[in-house]
């Protein structure tokens, strides 16, 4: 498994979130949204400005500046 930016994934793929390139504050705003390193989503579309995910039931939309901070892998 090779790690990718979340923006580049395909919708209805799941995958980890492996690593964030960004600050404290970054972390904190998405461990507020329910995502950390580790957690697992699904990518359920892509839209102009950025991706919409689902984590642990809630729907999140991020734009493509944030999504494009989150390293994922891809799970099988």
């Amino acid at each position: 498994m090779t790690a990718q930016l979340l923006s580049s994934v395909p919708a209805g793929r799941r995958v980890r979130i492996s690593s964030i390139e960004g600050g404290r504050q970054l972390g904190r705003r998405l461990l507020a949204l329910g995502l950390s390193i580790g957690s697992e989503v699904e990518v359920l579309h892509h839209r102009s400005s950025g991706v919409v995910v689902a984590c642990g039931g809630n729907r999140v939309a991020l734009g493509t500046g944030v999504a494009n901070k989150l390293y994922i892998e891809e799970l099988d």
